[in-house]
């Protein structure tokens, strides 16, 4: 699932229709995840990562609201069962 997300995330964030301020989310995660320097190392087990996940998803809440369902749908390439986790995940409203 996690390629179909960063997928998303690239998509989303080329997109016209997605507000620019919405896009800059979806960015500075991307970011956050690329530079090595974190909140919590990631050498740490499970917990290194958790940081990492949590900017993602609420990146994604915040893109994907702003994006809305229908161009979400319409952007996603991943399974359905994905992308429901996805609508779960971020509490986007059809």
């Amino acid at each position: 699932m996690l390629p179909d997300l960063l997928r998303l995330l690239r998509d989303l964030s080329s997109d016209p229709r997605v507000p620019r301020r919405a896009k800059l989310y979806g960015l500075a995660a991307a970011a956050y995840v690329a530079v090595p320097i974190d909140v919590v190392p990631d050498f740490l087990p499970v917990v290194g990562a958790l940081d990492d996940i949590a900017v993602v998803v609420l990146a994604l809440r915040r893109l994907v609201a702003a994006a809305g369902y229908d161009l979400v749908r319409e952007r996603w390439t991943g399974t359905d069962d994905g992308f429901a986790l996805l609508i779960v995940l971020t509490g986007v409203e059809r």
